[in-house]
């Protein structure tokens, strides 16, 4: 019987465990925490977001410029395929408002249980606190455990080691040095779905950070030309900005900042009203009220949305009708840095496309496939980033499978499945 071991115990190092124990293949999970899948409980905290239920090919065009490479993985398991992997646990899913799948309980660890069951039934076995180290001489996999340095033999490895953001639940991008020293060629890691500085003012990081800031639209032009818009919601923090709707333009910001040291975007604090409404309520004789209690009587601002004016305006233009109409429909945000890798939902950048093959083996390790966030594409929140990690998964299993079959009808033997 053939041998695999997976290295990273997260949705794409499971699935991929799921994908070859049905094949006749030995399969052993490695991972470096005290259990598995601690990233995908904590990203079910607030309601696992499995994918997305819009149509195929927008759901494509979330992965931007690696659309061509990630494509094949979603076409083999894509949207549907998760909802039919979750039913197939006893899990069933619904679609929210905004398009999104989650399961009916909106947790992850009952799915986590129910899929863990499934594997070990399968005979997949598993080792915590095995920390993956690299390869010695002989081609072995290394692992420092509890009990020691450990090396282990298979006919082929699968890495899941994720990216480098939530490090304390084990992505903490410690894999890179290892496959550089193999020549495996790697984008810089970078933060995604992250959150931005600012640098608010003493009042505002005192009073409203923490707050959310909601039926807004973000707009934003890169140096290159490309437009970004949606509407959508954001929370301030003690530092700047983040959530949903600027992590769905972070990737845009991130580049922008890198090449010209700042990005600076406009939010509609009213885009369900037209200039010329805005105005009038603006130009509206105020009479002795404050400028707050005029502006939540007559346009409903108050909060966080009078308070980002108060922070962006100078006394005279919060003063001037005109000025301040157009502010509020065109409100400049100068964003300074993205936040630390360490905070970010997910990372971009690692291992290149043309460091892999097609099955996702490694050109430098052949019988090393990668699959998950250690690969070099990225996406927005919304059930992209698990869909595809998945995808990846099940993506590195089929290459895995490829190249036993061929191993074995090129010595005779029986084909694995």
């Amino acid at each position: 019987m053939s041998r695999c071991i997976v290295i990273g115990g997260g949705p794409a190092g499971l699935m991929a465990a799921q994908v070859l124990a049905p094949h006749g293949v030995a399969v052993d999970v490695y991972d470096a925490m005290p259990s598995v899948g601690r990233k995908f409980l904590l990203a079910g905290k607030g309601g696992l977001n499995l994918t997305h239920a819009e149509p195929f090919e927008p759901f494509l065009s979330r992965y931007g410029a690696a659309r061509p490479w990630v494509q094949p993985w979603l076409q083999a398991c894509g949207p549907e395929a998760v909802r039919a992997w979750a039913q197939g646990l006893g899990v069933a899913t619904f679609v929210g408002t905004s398009g999104r799948v989650f399961p009916h309980d909106l947790k992850a660890a009952p799915l986590l249980r129910a899929w863990l069951h499934r594997l070990r039934e399968a005979g997949v076995g598993f080792h915590a606190r095995h920390r993956w180290t690299g390869w010695d001489a002989s081609g072995a996999c290394c692992f420092d455990t509890p009990q020691g340095p450990l090396t282990v033999q298979a006919d082929a490895t699968v890495l899941a080691l994720g990216g480098a953001s939530w490090p304390q639940l084990g992505s903490d991008g410690a894999w890179v040095p290892l496959l550089a020293a193999q020549g495996v060629r790697l984008a810089p890691l970078q933060a995604a779905n992250c959150g931005f500085d600012v640098g608010w003012s003493a009042h505002l990081r005192q009073r409203f950070a923490g707050q959310p800031v909601k039926s807004v639209a973000l707009d934003f032009v890169a140096s290159d030309g490309t437009h970004f818009q949606r509407q959508g919601e954001f929370v301030l923090t003690a530092t700047g900005i983040e959530g949903s709707l600027v992590y769905a333009a972070s990737a845009l910001l991130r580049d922008e900042i890198a090449a010209q040291g700042q990005a600076r975007v406009h939010l509609n604090l009213l885009p369900g009203r037209d200039a010329d409404w805005v105005r009038a309520q603006v130009a509206h004789p105020r009479g002795s009220r404050s400028l707050s209690a005029h502006l939540k009587s007559r346009l409903g601002l108050y909060g966080a949305k009078t308070a980002l004016l108060h922070e962006v305006l100078d006394p005279q233009a919060l003063h001037d009708a005109t000025h301040l109409a157009h502010a509020i429909q065109a409100l400049p945000l100068l964003l300074k840095a993205p936040r630390p890798i360490a905070e970010a939902i997910s990372s971009a950048g690692g291992v290149r496309q043309d460091a892999l093959d097609a099955h996702l083996g490694l050109r430098a390790r052949p019988g090393v496939f990668c699959a998950g966030e250690m690969l070099d594409w990225e996406a927005p929140t919304g059930g992209y980033l698990l869909t595809a990690c998945l995808a990846s998964g099940h993506a590195a299993a089929m290459g895995v499978l490829h190249r036993l079959a061929d191993e074995a009808a090129g010595a005779g033997g029986l084909v694995p499945g």
